[in-house]
């Protein structure tokens, strides 16, 4: 199970300065990937979809605790994500809720018509087996996404029930997770032949 989970130092260079675009970090962040190939003549095209659901208390991105979650706003992370994937061909929906039953009964809608799931649940990482079990349920592929690095958090933060049941997660890069989660969900769907 892939993790990336680094802490940035204050004077540190930005993550991919100095990579030589041939690892695969470095085609992540440059946006190398190939989700949307030209397909045959005569095959018909079918639009990929790429679910980003934010948990609990991410509606107040760019005003809370900015130390530690820095302070650009949800609406601004969604914009960025939506044109990342509209320039790759796919597209990709954001859901934001507070409540735990108002994620699941949006991760159950997702089957049949999302091809992946990027998700930062938030508070409920530590505690949710209800949200764990419906991500298992869809059997839709998931990448898990957090702001800060919560493995150099408190002891309690450490701990994630979504982590057994995604194919990875990527940690402690602030808003540049979630773009690293996108772009890790585009190759994966290309190189699995999906449907993009």
């Amino acid at each position: 199970r892939a993790r990336l989970a680094v802490r940035r130092k204050a004077g540190e260079r930005p993550p991919g300065a100095g990579l030589t675009g041939k690892d695969p970090l470095s085609r992540l962040l440059q946006g190398g990937n190939s989700a949307t190939r030209a397909k045959p003549a005569g095959q018909r095209k079918t639009v990929a979809k790429i679910l980003v659901v934010h948990g609990p208390n991410l509606n107040l991105l760019g005003s809370r605790e900015p130390e530690t979650y820095g302070r650009e706003t949800l609406e601004e992370i969604n914009a960025r994500l939506q044109a990342l994937a509209a320039a790759e061909g796919v597209a990709l929906e954001a859901f934001q809720s507070n409540h735990e039953g108002e994620l699941i009964d949006r991760i159950h809608a997702a089957r049949g018509e999302a091809d992946f799931i990027v998700i930062n649940p938030g508070g409920y990482t530590h505690v949710s087996v209800a949200l764990r079990d419906a991500l298992s349920a869809v059997a839709i592929p998931v990448i898990e996404v957090h702001l800060s690095n919560i493995h150099a958090r408190e002891e309690f933060r450490s701990t994630s029930l979504v982590a057994p049941v995604a194919v990875g997660q990527i940690v402690g890069f602030g808003p540049l997770s979630y773009e690293l989660a996108v772009r890790a969900a585009l190759s994966r769907m290309a190189s699995d032949g999906g449907s993009a």
